[in-house]
């Protein structure tokens, strides 16, 4: 268990620190306590009633100014590269200028860091304040970019909104219904305008101010739009960015809109409600308490003092079976929270193949001739997903199947070793060696603290069972693992960009081998001539490593689907090499006994995570650059239609006729 007294002590300062001022005479929260949905300006009032405090204020801007001494792309932003330029930020600049920014409310300078670090574009490295993320605001009209008949785009209400909203429940629809406002009748409309914009146009500005992420504007303009996906272990579809943000900061959205059957445009003021996704509260003083307060999970601890594997294990820590800790490369989509379904006529008809329970979902298409492996992400049980994946091909082969579609759309990433697994697996050993590397060469920052870690790791006779600094982690160029005792980082490796020399550690691989339950065949099951992927861009972290060694090594076909007419979609979300959560920061920090460090970021007054992309994957071509800065476009693009936009099996039918018909 984390120190308890010490986070209740925490927990008591935040609480002084706000009482600093004086809150508002009347309590904005408890008028809807217990309530899954509320009006977006009740919401709004709730939390902005807790008053600015500059304790916090320097805590956070402390804890985060730190912690982002170990982002591997800090100087990359400095001037990023096209087609990334909108990507382009000096990060010690803004945090510097919201320690100067006058603020009413301590919803208002976490909105300010949260927007800071949102428009990075990199899903790996954001503030996320677990007070204000408690909301997602929810549009009974969320919309979609389709082609007609003619190949004509546009953008629409999803026309499959009637049963997708109908999921989200009574106590949502009736809201509207006791109204007197008919969302059903916008299903299917062609939008003309969004906010007084041209749509496509509203679509870009969300894209850029809102949607974060990921690296490519193209990419996330499809975040912008509904599309489906896979949930935990469920087909799902997701809002989109104009039709579930994460704030409850706009009451209505309008919309020039042509309905089904009409001639005509009209101007439609839609409401949007807020869903509460954080705790129960029962009054503005617990809403506090069980959502923004810190508490024992906030912080890290020193892992010396839980013992074995087990213990990380309760904690959340992934661990495999050799009890290494395994790393992980993923986004933080909030939209999960509280996840809608995939409508069921729009599910598929296809019987499910071998190794369909996780987060893969392998289908036979008709004709015997292709099989669809579906990953939904990289998450999930470690074990299964290689032995899912091992089910479904000797499925495959035994129906002989002969063509594989692997389907990445809103793929957020997860475990770094699965998305070399399932590369090796398809890939084979004979071509790439038994190591379980990929072959591109990683790094993570060598500032004076990471350095004060690793000596101290060794001096500790600590490995990878406990912390990721360890070299038992990696493995030298020559893939030979690292001895725990070896100092990786130290003496660092000047590295030079954008006009500034940083210090990184030295070059190593991944050994995701020693992790692996399932041992990849010698020889690709199938031609990797006939294996191709398709996706609609939004994938992110270990998907886009996957992806880019499918590519890069292999040539693997890449179908795009979705996007703005005439922008460039990139086939990829943003590739780091491994994430860590605060608490995996200060996990390692405080284990290693540096904690006392004056470069060590401090503990967490309020309950929230700043996480970071804590290693760097360089590109397998171009040993100077992140695969993240790699521009690489798909071969194909395809608009989504009216068939294929939410509809899996539609669209890998489609998509079979075009890579292999």
């Amino acid at each position: 268990m984390r120190a308890h007294r010490f986070h209740v002590v925490i927990g008591a300062l935040a609480a002084q620190a706000l009482s600093a001022r004086a809150a508002p005479a009347a309590d904005a929260c408890a008028p809807f306590a217990g309530q899954a949905f509320v009006a977006p300006s009740q919401a709004l009032a709730c939390l902005k009633s807790f008053p600015f405090n500059e304790t916090l204020r320097q805590n956070v801007l402390t804890n985060i100014a730190r912690i982002f001494d170990f982002y591997t792309f800090e100087d990359f932003y400095l001037n990023s590269p096209p087609p990334f330029q909108e990507s382009t930020a000096n990060i010690r600049a803004e945090i510097a200028r919201i320690n100067s920014t006058k603020f009413e409310t301590d919803y208002d300078f976490n909105r300010a860091v949260y927007n800071f670090t949102t428009q990075l574009n990199d899903g790996h490295t954001r503030w996320f304040p677990n007070c204000y993320d408690t909301f997602q605001n929810l549009l009974p009209a969320p919309v979609v970019t389709l082609a007609d008949a003619h190949g004509v785009q546009s953008v629409f209400v999803a026309p499959d909104s009637v049963a997708l909203v109908e999921l989200v429940g009574t106590e949502f629809t009736s809201f509207f219904d006791k109204m007197g406002f008919d969302w059903r009748r916008l299903a299917g409309a062609r939008v003309l305008e969004i906010a007084g914009m041209d749509a496509y146009a509203y679509a870009d500005l969300i894209a850029s101010t809102e949607s974060g992420n990921y690296l490519d504007h193209g990419v996330r303009v499809n975040s912008v739009f509904s599309s489906y996906r896979i949930s935990g272990t469920d087909f799902s579809q997701r809002f989109g960015d104009i039709g579930g943000p994460a704030f409850p900061d706009r009451n209505s959205l309008t919309m020039t809109l042509i309905p089904v059957g009409a001639t005509k445009a009209e101007t439609v003021t839609i409401p949007y409600l807020a869903n509460y996704l954080g705790a129960n509260f029962t009054d503005q003083k617990s809403f506090w308490e069980v959502n923004c307060a810190a508490n024992n999970e906030t912080n890290g601890v020193d892992l010396k003092t839980l013992g074995d594997g087990s213990a990380l294990r309760k904690r959340g820590i992934g661990v495999a079976r050799s009890g290494r800790k395994l790393a992980r490369a993923a986004i933080v989509d909030k939209s999960n929270s509280n996840a809608v379904g995939l409508p069921s006529q729009f599910l598929p008809t296809l019987p499910p193949a071998n190794g369909s329970t996780g987060v893969i979902k392998s289908f036979i298409l008709p004709g015997n001739k292709t099989g669809v492996m579906f990953v939904g992400s990289f998450e999930g049980d470690f074990n299964q997903f290689q032995t899912d994946t091992q089910a479904a091909i000797s499925q495959f082969k035994a129906s002989g199947v002969s063509r594989l579609i692997i389907d990445l759309t809103n793929n957020g990433g997860g475990f770094v070793c699965l998305g070399q697994f399932l590369h090796q697996f398809l890939a084979g050993t004979a071509k790439l060696g038994n190591a379980g590397n990929p072959g591109f060469q990683s790094t993570n920052r060598g500032n004076p603290l990471a350095k004060k870690i690793v000596a101290s790791d060794i001096k500790l006779k600590l490995n990878d069972s406990f912390v990721f600094y360890t070299a038992d982690n990696f493995a030298f160029l020559n893939n030979q693992q690292m001895s725990p005792a070896h100092d990786y980082i130290d003496p660092s490796v000047p590295f030079f960009v954008n006009g500034v020399t940083d210090q990184t550690s030295q070059r190593f691989f991944d050994t995701c081998g020693l992790a692996f339950v399932v041992q990849p065949p010698e020889q690709p099951p199938f031609d990797l001539n006939n294996v191709a992927i398709v996706s609609n861009g939004d994938c992110a972290s270990t998907c886009a490593m996957f992806s880019t060694l499918m590519f890069e090594r292999h040539q693997t076909k890449i179908a795009i689907f979705g996007g703005k007419p005439g922008e460039q979609v990139q086939y990829k979300g943003m590739a780091g090499n491994q994430v860590l959560e605060w608490t995996d920061l200060d996990d390692e920090i405080k284990t290693a006994n540096v904690k006392d460090d004056p470069l060590a970021p401090p503990d967490l007054l309020v309950n929230a995570n700043m996480r970071h992309n804590w290693r760097t994957a360089w590109s397998f071509f171009n040993e100077q650059l992140p695969i993240a800065y790699v521009s690489e476009l798909p071969q194909f693009r395809f608009p989504y239609t009216n068939e294929t936009y939410n509809n899996p099996q539609a669209l890998w039918t489609f998509a079979e006729s075009k890579f292999f018909g």
